[in-house]
């Protein structure tokens, strides 16, 4: 391993880095600030915490650092500025209550006292005064979109005329500002205090909440520190540490401008939460077995010039638009192709991911009618592997990644190479009629709409007529909540077994759903001869027992065999 130039490691605080007169700059390609109320709220839990228990610490994750050689008074955030951010605009709040009893304050005394009290703590945790030019430079620059704002707005204490017309990030901003200046009045034994508001600040914000600072000498030794560290944040961190990389390799401010442009095109699509999982499946179209924590360490590999990024980026910005349709079946991208969008629909009921390779691959390279039957033997492959009979996916992982790098070699051209290379997952009808035989599926949460696909598929092959998913109740032959008349057929294990098996569910109107309810098996029976559903009219058995709904499943078992089955 690569020795890590290292040129200070320590445990410091909030408060130590924010008064040690040096000023922290975020790069400006950075991306722009993006906490929302959930990462808000984890914080201010921390803080009340800490409050309420003077003597503990709380560890916000590790502050990484890269030294600026033109000066020593300057340090880049490579990591961490989220959270520093944040931790200013708690400063910021603190010093607008502070003002607020300024303002309300009678006696000149204790009004003189918390001015003074508001001007150290804004020279301390905000802004400080050079005292050669006596002007205030701020101790915190944020990125390009969102430094204006910052500076204009929040460090000033002044409120943004129209608070829509701000970027998304600007309005976070904000938006944070206003989270903790309310949380803040909620403190009843600090609120009306000026001396109480300044000691919440520096005592329990600036002192007990604790980083590991690292800085490096240069952004490569931030990659390498960062691939070892477990921060909060750490996809996102870790694209941007990638994005970094990739613009310091360009040497010009056109290049560099041209590349941010693309960056965020690229971003913009695949949304930046979603971006690992999309760079790891574009690095499986080249090579096998990619793993998350490796994305960096593969990119530094084998891209090291200005051009080798340009290309990196042409290409992520050519799969950028279809892999977030692989995840969407109502995205504009499938318009004009209604078969692709429904078998995109089922890779989405069945969470499946792992063809994603694959399907990058393929697209490009295979014909339109091709790339459809490609989805279709997916969809059915998954079906039947993962879905029914339940598989490890391990394996479907490897063997896709494998398929698409021969894909993308020219080695695999058509749909029937990829079957013969997946012949050794296709679960086989024997394995299927058996497991599917056996399936139970709950109707409740998110697997209620995979029932309904189930359902309609097998109403579908019965009646020859497409049914709408939206159409019809999810009836439970034997009730999910049974009365006593049932335990005559079924013991209360039977029960708790069956009443999920697809062999004790069916298609029936909502009208008619509601008319028998967990009524006796008879009176359902003569209920579902009124209903439109083929299979629902074919229940015709006397009486509803363990035996009746298992022969009942073999027989749907039969007919979803011939239904998700390959072409090949």
């Amino acid at each position: 391993m690569a020795r890590i130039n290292l040129l200070d490691t320590r445990t410091t605080s909030f408060g130590d880095l924010i008064g040690n007169s040096k000023i922290y700059r975020v790069p400006s390609f950075q991306r722009d600030y993006s906490w929302n109320e959930e990462n808000w709220e984890d914080l201010w839990q921390d803080i009340l915490l800490l409050h309420t228990n003077p003597d503990s610490s709380h560890y916000m994750g590790a502050l990484v650092l890269q030294s600026s050689s033109a000066s020593d008074k300057e340090l880049t955030i490579i990591d961490g500025q989220q959270r520093l951010a944040t931790l200013s605009i708690i400063a910021i709040a603190v010093i607008e209550k502070i003002q607020n009893l300024v303002e309300r304050e009678e006696q000149e005394e204790q009004k003189k006292a918390n001015q003074d009290r508001q001007e150290i703590l804004r020279r301390t945790y905000l802004s400080d005064r050079d005292p050669r030019s006596l002007r205030y430079s701020s101790k915190i620059i944020l990125n390009e979109n969102n430094n204006d704002f910052y500076q204009s707005n929040l460090i000033n204490l002044r409120r943004p005329l129209n608070i829509r017309s701000l970027s998304k990030s600007n309005q976070l901003l904000w938006n944070t500002f206003q989270y903790f200046s309310e949380h803040l009045a909620e403190l009843e034994d600090v609120i009306r205090s000026g001396e109480k508001l300044a000691e919440f600040l520096t005592d329990t914000i600036a002192q007990r909440l604790l980083f590991i600072q690292i800085n490096v000498e240069d952004e490569l030794n931030a990659y390498t520190v960062f691939e070892t560290l477990n921060a909060r944040g750490v996809e996102l961190s870790s694209t941007d540490l990638l994005k970094n990389y990739l613009f310091s390799l360009f040497q010009g401010p056109d290049d560099l401008q041209e590349a941010q442009r693309q960056w965020r095109r690229i971003t913009n699509t695949v949304q930046m939460e979603k971006f690992p999982e999309f760079l790891r499946y574009y690095l499986s179209l080249k090579q096998a077995r990619v793993r998350r924590e490796r994305l960096l360490k593969i990119v530094r590999e084998s891209v090291k010039s200005g051009q080798q990024a340009f290309e990196l980026l042409d290409q992520l910005e050519n799969y950028a638009s279809l892999f977030i349709a692989l995840g969407n079946s109502n995205d504009e991208f499938w318009r004009d192709t209604p078969k692709n969008r429904t078998y995109i629909r089922e890779l989405e009921l069945f969470r499946v991911k792992q063809a994603y390779p694959t399907l990058l691959a393929a697209y490009e390279r295979f014909s339109p009618e091709d790339f459809t039957r490609l989805l279709k033997l997916v969809c059915v492959l998954s079906f039947r592997y993962t879905v029914v009979s339940s598989l490890n996916p391990n394996e479907l992982e490897m063997l896709y990644n494998r398929i698409a790098i021969s894909i993308a070699n020219g080695e695999i051209t058509n749909p029937n190479q990829v079957f013969d290379n997946l012949r050794s997952v296709y679960v086989s009808d024997e394995k299927f009629l058996q497991d599917f035989s056996l399936l139970s599926i709950s109707t409740r949460g998110q697997k209620k709409k995979l029932v309904r696909y189930v359902l309609c598929k097998l109403e579908a092959d019965a009646s020859h007529v497409e049914v709408n998913e939206d159409s019809f109740s999810i009836e439970h032959i034997l009730p999910e909540s049974p009365n006593s008349d049932w335990s005559q057929n079924f013991t209360d294990t039977q029960i708790e077994e069956m009443v999920y098996r697809i062999g004790n569910l069916t298609l029936l109107g909502p009208h008619f759903n509601r008319q028998v309810g967990n009524a006796f098996y008879p009176v359902k029976r003569e209920v579902y001869q009124q209903s439109v559903y083929k299979l629902t009219q074919n229940i015709l058995a006397e009486e509803w027992t363990p035996d009746t709904l298992t022969r009942r499943q073999i027989h749907l078992a039969q007919r979803a065999t011939h239904i998700w089955s390959s072409d090949f």
